[in-house]
């Protein structure tokens, strides 16, 4: 996670960093302010256009990942639910053959084979 924050702090540095040299280059240009304002205004629609493009890239990536993330945690869900029920099952086995040894332990000690202790 921490690497795409990273990569999306970068992209801001660079488009941000782009535009104000794109803003310094053309104020110190030697031409008219006619000229420069044209060019303010034709690269400012050029970067809106950018920015915009960027931005249906960047939510379709997010939605990717949300699926993915919602993917995970379904099958996560589902093996816990697994686990779980594994888990009472090897308990009920133990529980029914503990039951059956302890009953045959009983049994033997009223046969009289195998004296038990109060």
């Amino acid at each position: 996670m921490a690497r795409n924050s990273d990569g999306g702090a970068f992209f801001a540095g660079l488009v941000i960093g782009g535009l104000v040299g794109a803003a310094l280059a053309l104020l110190l240009a030697p031409q008219s302010g006619e000229e420069t304002r044209a060019q303010i205004r034709d690269r400012s629609l050029e970067y809106k256009d950018l920015a915009e493009e960027n931005l249906v890239g960047v939510r379709q990536r997010a939605a990717e990942v949300g699926q993915r993330a919602q993917e995970q945690v379904t099958t996560l869900q589902s093996k816990g639910v697994e686990a779980v029920e594994k888990s009472r099952q090897s308990a009920t086995e133990a529980l029914e053959k503990g039951k059956q040894g302890l009953s045959q332990v009983l049994n033997r000690g009223k046969d009289g084979s195998v004296e038990v202790e109060a």
